[in-house]
């Protein structure tokens, strides 16, 4: 398994789904659930595998998936930097 910071540079990022789902045994009302992981926009692997669970898998229907992805880091932005900081 890559390390998280193998994973930043490779552009993967942090993607943030709220998912709304109805509730089985009361299906009027709906519920929220927070998925977080490290996926490959515009593809979004990691997201489409796990809604693919979901829908096959737990019985709350999907009513909607509101997303975000935050690249945090690529290769560009990476820069070593040397320097000290002094405290007291």
């Amino acid at each position: 398994m890559t390390n998280e910071m193998e994973m930043r540079l490779k552009g993967y990022g942090l993607t943030t789904a709220e998912i709304l789902y109805r509730m089985p045994d009361h299906p009027s009302l709906l519920q929220k659930f927070i998925w977080q992981h490290y996926d490959l926009a515009p593809e979004f692997p990691e997201m489409k595998s796990f809604l693919k669970f979901w829908k096959d898998k737990i019985e709350g229907p999907l009513h909607s998936v509101r997303y975000v992805h935050w690249k945090l880091i690529s290769p560009t932005e990476w820069r070593a930097l040397k320097g000290d900081f002094i405290l007291h």
